[in-house]
């Protein structure tokens, strides 16, 4: 039977009533249209039911799904021990679905559990449901923090397990929207709140999965939302198949973003293929940008692609431009994959001979030294983008006052402990997030002096 349907839906605690205690009348709109998609829901009586939380257990660069045959929660953390779930899981659908994510290179698995209570991420969602049907297995998959890219095709890969079991399978994907839509909210405003609902409303009412994948990152951490990760997860299981959208609400009378749509599956149909027409287009963009990387890239580029492929780091090569021979300063490569940081490591000061010494040297350590990231692999050379700052002198300076985040980096400095920042950094808008940022960098405390310096840059990207 393979995928039946498909709920987005969000999770606060509070629509609960033993939870909300009469606060949840504040979203009688979305407490309605739960009511209308769990029916739904239970309509199709689903053999089995894939949950996607963002409270789920999530790692960096692994998607954990639940093991064992089963799990209880209650809403204890929120004062609520009465209220109660209990849920058995679909061990069959979660062998087969970790097999074909190794199969396809996938980092996804049963391992590294931390906590087998459910989370109310998949227990609000599910004390609708049960409400209209309970003869189902649960699969219970956490997010990442890797690429939507990966999402996706986790959702290809659930889609393709569901067919291959013949399970009557439905996907609810759990996650709120912006966490920022008021100055009172859990996380006050960000202009970026009320937009980012705006767009993710008018794409899911839509069924336009394929936009999903161009959100970006800053965007995204801007607008604090909670469940893009869980609706590109559930675009995936769609793949190549027509979806039947209905919107039934959205409200955020609480500073968070609640939307709620339905989708139900309407066969083939090959030209939604999303991940495939994202890749395209990605590709091309990619191209482009080879073609106007001046040398300094082209420089890094090659020494990345040369390392990751062949392990060895290149010599300095003939045909550059004199300043690379003739010139040293300190040096940073960024390396991002899809938009997000895959690695960066430099130096305040020149440590080798000529810049290009310096550019080879950090690119290689940028691609698999990074301690912060996995070391680079060949399948991910061609959805690289690959930045050259090349610092000038540090000065040192008496305030804060004497910065400028799109001007000047930064450097904290308390004894042996020194902090840097680079200047014109995508999500950092004031002297503020770049002075607290580099003090995390350097472990150093919030009350604690420090001697600030700043610098300039030449970026090559």
């Amino acid at each position: 039977m393979g995928i039946m349907a498909a709920v987005m839906v969000p999770h606060p605690p509070l629509i609960i009533p033993e939870v909300g205690r009469g606060k949840e009348k504040g979203i009688q709109d979305t407490i309605d249209a739960y009511e209308e998609a769990a029916c739904k829901i239970g309509g199709y009586k689903p053999e089995t039911i894939v949950l996607l939380s963002p409270h789920q257990t999530m790692y960096a660069d692994y998607f954990h799904i639940s093991p064992g045959t089963g799990a209880k929660g209650d809403f204890a953390q929120f004062g609520v021990r009465q209220v109660k779930t209990e849920v058995s899981y679909d061990t069959e659908f979660v062998k087969e679905l970790c097999g074909l994510a190794q199969q396809k290179e996938l980092p996804a698995g049963t391992l590294g559990e931390r906590e087998p209570r459910l989370d109310h991420g998949t227990m609000v969602p599910l004390y609708f449901v049960n409400k209209y049907w309970k003869n189902y297995q649960l699969v219970r998959i956490g997010l990442s923090g890797l690429g939507l890219p990966e999402h996706y095709e986790l959702g290809q890969c659930i889609k393709e397990i569901s067919e291959k079991l013949d399970r009557k399978t439905v996907i609810i994907a759990s996650g709120d929207l912006s966490h920022r839509l008021k100055e009172d909210g859990p996380y006050g405003f960000c202009e970026d709140g009320p937009e980012y609902d705006r767009q993710i409303m008018e794409v899911m009412e839509q069924a336009n999965f394929g936009k999903l994948l161009e959100f970006s990152e800053d965007f995204c951490e801007k607008a604090g939302e909670c469940g893009h990760r869980s609706f590109t997860i559930m675009a995936g299981a769609f793949d190549r198949t027509a979806a039947a959208a209905e919107r039934f609400s959205y409200e955020g009378p609480f500073g968070v973003g609640y939307g709620i749509c339905t989708y139900e599956a309407k066969g083939a149909d090959l030209e939604r293929n999303f991940i495939e027409q994202y890749e395209k287009k990605r590709k091309q963009e990619l191209a482009l940008k080879r073609e106007t990387e001046d040398e300094f890239v082209r420089l890094a580029r090659r020494t990345v692609e040369e390392y990751v492929t062949a392990h060895r780091k290149i010599k300095v090569p003939e045909g550059l431009p004199q300043e690379l021979y003739g010139q040293s300063a300190g040096v940073f490569v960024s390396i991002k994959k899809d938009g997000r940081l895959r690695g960066c490591i430099g130096t305040i000061s020149a440590v080798r001979s000529s810049l290009a010494e310096e550019i080879i040297e950090n690119a290689v350590s940028a691609s698999v030294k990074d301690p912060r990231f996995s070391p680079i692999e060949e399948k991910e050379l061609d959805r690289l983008s690959i930045s050259v700052d090349v610092l000038g002198e540090t000065e040192e300076i008496a305030s804060k006052e004497e910065l400028d985040v799109k001007r000047f980096g930064v450097i904290v400095t308390k004894g042996f402990k020194r902090g840097l920042l680079l200047p014109n950094l995508e999500g950092v808008d004031t002297v503020e997030e770049q002075i607290a940022i580099a003090r995390q960098k350097a472990g150093i405390a919030e009350n604690e002096e420090v001697k600030l310096e700043r610098f300039e840059v030449v970026r090559h990207e």
